[in-house]
């Protein structure tokens, strides 16, 4: 038996997700209550990397976490701009950089367990250096340092975003 919607009711919505609550048969014929975040936007990740070997990681502070993180460029993709258009908005965004050559490298499911969200990894190549055009909810330090050093930070626990984290080690174990 697969879970089955008996009816679903919006808690709370703002302009990139709804929270909603569903009551639900579950697949031993239980009920329960389930709530879970629907997303309106499909994540983004870019893995830049150049001809020596290196990447880009952004920091920043997280509200929801409470402290700082170091991840890969990333953000939203409205179902209107489509994930490549809004990837390489992204990058130029936080690192200033553009890419002549992008390959879709992963797709994935950001916590499966509370919301339907979509991620999708870009690898970009071919990188020309300009200008950053952070948003305004944005303090942003970014560091261009070797993959390998990305790696490690994501093996050794001082990467924690999921995307990035998953970005990185699919790279490490496909190159």
């Amino acid at each position: 038996m697969t879970w089955k919607k008996l009816k679903s009711k919006l808690v709370y919505e703002n302009d990139w997700m709804q929270v909603r609550e569903d009551d639900v048969i579950n697949p031993g014929g239980g009920t329960n209550h389930y709530g879970h975040v629907v997303f309106k936007n499909t994540a983004v990740a870019i893995l830049p990397l150049d001809d020596a070997g290196n990447t880009w990681l952004v920091g920043q502070s997280r509200y929801t976490l409470g402290e700082y993180s170091w991840e890969l460029p990333m953000g939203g993709a409205p179902v209107e701009e489509g994930p490549l258009a809004a990837a390489k908005r992204e990058l130029q965004e936080e690192t200033g950089l553009s890419a002549s050559n992008w390959t879709e490298i992963l797709r994935l499911h950001t916590s499966n367990s509370i919301t339907n969200e979509i991620g999708v990894i870009f690898q970009a190549t071919g990188l020309t250096e300009g200008e950053t055009n952070f948003e305004e909810t944005e303090d942003l330090t970014v560091r261009k340092i070797p993959v390998d050093e990305a790696i490690r930070m994501a093996m050794d626990g001082e990467i924690t975003d999921a995307i990035s984290v998953a970005a990185l080690l699919h790279y490490a174990a496909t190159r």
